[in-house]
């Protein structure tokens, strides 16, 4: 006969995938010519639980290298740009979103620069990103437990051990044989 048990342990609960392309400008001191090189560094995030909903607050650097001055002169432009995203994240059997829920944000996709523009003295920018979310809860998990005859094995009581009174330390000299 098989029983059943109930076992509470943490586990996702819920998880969910978010890409965002986001439309940035930076605005150089100088008369930009070209744009020789972009990156994206520093990229920090946290998530937290707002209203039933996961809210993630990150943040990230962006570096520009261009050139000005009739491409006789280069510069780094650097400038840090935050960010804040509402994810709606199903949980599993409709749970609501609590306090007591852990809330793990990834980056699945690092923010990289898919596009760059020079418009009017600015340095338009295209980056996009991806993160995931994953809500880790306590839940239950049955599973099937036998029931079988009694499966300890016998320990032996002190009272059922024999004693040796005495050891014949030339047991071995007068029991061997000639080979």
């Amino acid at each position: 006969m098989t029983n059943y048990k109930e076992i509470v342990t943490k586990a996702v609960v819920g998880k969910a995938k978010k890409a965002n392309s986001l439309h940035l400008s930076l605005t150089p001191d100088e008369n930009i010519n070209t744009v020789l090189g972009c990156w994206v560094i520093n990229h920090n995030f946290k998530g937290m639980n707002q209203g039933g909903k996961v809210g993630v607050d990150g943040a990230f650097d962006v570096n520009v290298w261009y050139s000005y001055d009739n491409d006789t002169k280069t510069k780094v432009n650097s400038k840090r740009y935050s960010y804040h995203e509402l994810y709606q994240v199903p949980l599993k059997a409709d749970q609501p979103l609590t306090n007591s829920q852990e809330i793990m944000v990834r980056s699945l996709k690092q923010p990289t620069v898919s596009n760059v523009n020079i418009e009017n003295g600015n340095i338009i920018l295209d980056i996009d990103k991806e993160l995931g979310v994953e809500i880790v809860g306590d839940t239950k998990i049955k599973v099937p437990v036998e029931d079988l005859e009694d499966d300890y094995e016998e320990m032996i009581s002190e009272e059922e051990v024999e004693a040796i009174d005495s050891v014949n330390e030339n047991y071995l000299e007068n029991n061997t044989e000639e080979v």
